[in-house]
């Protein structure tokens, strides 16, 4: 686990930054896949945990909340209009466009459904950072803002590689298959744009810190 901001650090695997998670304060971000929830266990040692927050319930972020919350007992938070699918998984695939890759990740990624024990709106506070509504990618994705020092974590609304190639690196729209509102997805990067954050933390891709850059991407989409 390496730090990459004040109280945040970041939970990669191999290849690095192909899916990421990240500890804030002591809340965790997103969970990677099934599959990774023994090197999430291992990054989190030493730590206090006290919740456990979604960007969006897809598999490759959701895939091991069961596990980890059922482990550390802690509360899972996600937006609203994901609760739906966080606590049932088979909700997922049929919320997503139809696409094998879909199918195929559903079964290889995803993990159980977990109760949600709060929903997550505009506005509210998660270890210092503000929740942002940024739909589009999913029905009820969220981003975290931390405006004293301009840090985002913005989960898929944008990635910073191919998803699923890891080359090339760079800002880049999520894939259409990934996304049931490509159009209003579009809305929210053009909203995060305007923020012009110091630091962008992905779901997929390394920290991106280029302000200026960033803000003139999400505006030509």
């Amino acid at each position: 686990m390496k730090q990459i901001a004040d109280d945040v650090h970041l939970i990669t695997g191999l290849p690095p930054y192909a899916i990421n998670a990240y500890l804030v304060g002591d809340v965790l971000v997103d969970a990677m896949t099934k599959l990774d929830a023994g090197r999430i266990r291992r990054a989190l040692r030493g730590h206090v945990v006290t919740a456990h927050v979604l960007t969006h319930a897809h598999p490759d972020h959701q895939g091991a909340s069961h596990a980890i919350c059922t482990e550390l007992d802690i509360p899972l938070r996600v937006g609203e209009l994901d609760v739906p699918p966080a606590e049932d998984a088979s909700l997922i695939a049929k919320r997503q466009p139809p696409h094998p890759l879909n199918t195929l990740f559903g079964k290889v990624m995803a993990g159980p459904g977990h109760p949600v024990a709060r929903a997550l709106h505009e506005g509210d506070d998660v270890a210092g950072f503000t929740v942002l509504d940024t739909p589009g990618h999913s029905a009820g994705h969220i981003s975290l803002w931390r405006e004293r020092d301009r840090v985002l974590i913005l989960g898929d609304v944008l990635n910073n590689q191919h998803p699923l190639l890891g080359l090339p690196r760079g800002l880049r729209e999520p894939l259409a298959i990934f996304t049931p509102d490509a159009a209003r997805n579009r809305e929210s990067i053009r909203r995060l744009g305007t923020l012009e954050p110091a630091t962008v933390l992905f779901g997929h891709g390394p920290p991106h810190r280029d302000p200026a850059a960033f803000a003139a991407f999400c505006r030509s989409v």
